[in-house]
């Protein structure tokens, strides 16, 4: 079938991508589902960081790429062996493929799994194909999913199935957001209410986690940004107190305020810098959390003897720690219980022809979770 997708030919091209156009919107041809494949309608797909360090060159992905991994549609064919999932089912894209059978996933850490891994960075779905054509040339999956555009093939282990009530735009940011943001405080580390939070970085995912933080009753909640428009997004989210990152005495400010600095720190940014101030604001005896992507070439250093004297924690978070299948559903029931008000973090649903553009809101910090509507 013939469907429309934003494909990425060329990584690196200069800003503002509303004139360079990395994204091009064009007709592509999808197989059918092969064994343990779906596919899913599209409905709605969130622009994540994610999308963005893949555009930028940051996160080198094999070209060509149709871009997205964030997304919710309704399934409209099943190939063969899926027996749990029907036509009509509305579904929820997670960006790891858990494939139940490896070391990780069997030690009950999927969001590491090892086949899921090896496919996303080779731009297949999770069994080695590829389902996606332009003419003779073969187009590359991003994260086993595809979401920007029409219709998508996601293999089964990509897919959680959802209640069909909850709005498509609201779904989607369940399967990246939610899961990394929330999941990085209730899994990585299990925020309890007599800790200390701090978050770094307030996008989609920063202030997911914030969000988080105040469902697990932090008893203090750091909110940390460039910008002003968004330190006050936090304080109406929970955030207790607010500090602009580029002001020379953050760090001082932070740290008087709780007292020696935060239990857990979130670098939400993907920077080294945000790093820097997260590791600095922890406390002797605290966690720095980051699940923030930056280059691979930019390095990240700190004093050796501090790990050892202040007995101090560093901890990645990826995919929030997740296990999706169960993870998904349940943030979802928090959410309509009134305790997770994810729907706070939707800043505005485009076209999916507006989608470079809104790359460039995205990459100036002007947003926190924009969302194609298809």
């Amino acid at each position: 079938m013939k469907t429309r997708a934003a494909v990425l030919t060329e990584i690196g091209l200069p800003r503002p991508y509303a004139q360079s156009r990395p994204l091009q919107i064009v007709e592509v041809e999808l197989d059918p589902p092969g064994p343990g494949e779906v596919l899913v309608r599209m409905r709605a797909a969130g622009l994540c960081h994610s999308d963005l360090s893949v555009i930028n060159g940051d996160r080198p992905r094999p070209m060509p790429m149709a871009i997205g991994h964030e997304g919710a549609g309704e399934v409209v064919e099943v190939g063969a062996g899926v027996t749990n999932l029907k036509v009509g089912d509305h579904v929820v894209a997670a960006f790891v493929p858990c494939c139940g059978s490896c070391e990780p996933c069997t030690s009950g850490r999927p969001a590491l799994c090892e086949p899921g891994f090896k496919a996303n960075s080779a731009g297949t779905l999770l069994r080695g194909t590829r389902r996606i054509h332009r003419g003779a040339e073969v187009v590359n999956h991003h994260l086993g999913v595809s979401a920007f555009a029409d219709y998508a093939i996601v293999a089964r282990e990509s897919l959680v199935k959802v209640d069909s009530t909850l709005p498509f735009a609201e779904a989607a940011v369940f399967g990246c957001a939610v899961m990394t943001g929330v999941g990085a405080v209730t899994n990585t580390v299990q925020v309890r209410p007599e800790d200390s939070v701090a978050v770094v970085g307030l996008g989609g995912v920063g202030l997911a986690a914030l969000l988080g933080a105040r469902m697990a009753g932090a008893n203090l909640i750091v909110a940390c940004d460039l910008s002003d428009e968004k330190l006050q997004l936090a304080r109406s989210m929970g955030a207790t107190h607010t500090v602009k990152a580029s002001d020379p005495t953050a760090v001082e400010e932070i740290r008087d305020a709780t007292r020696g600095g935060v239990h857990y720190a979130f670098e939400m940014a993907g920077s080294v810098k945000a790093m820097e101030l997260a590791y600095k604001i922890t406390r002797r005896g605290g966690t720095t959390v980051t699940a923030g992507l930056s280059n691979p070439q930019h390095l990240f250093s700190i004093p050796h003897v501090g790990i050892v004297a202040e007995e101090r924690t560093i901890k990645g978070s990826y995919l929030g720690s997740c296990d999706p299948a169960r993870d998904i559903p349940r943030y979802i029931d928090m959410y309509r219980a009134g305790k997770l008000p994810v729907d706070r973090l939707l800043s505005e649903t485009i076209a999916l022809e507006e989608i470079n553009a809104a790359f460039d809101r995205l990459a100036d910090g002007k947003t926190v979770r924009q969302v194609v509507t298809l």
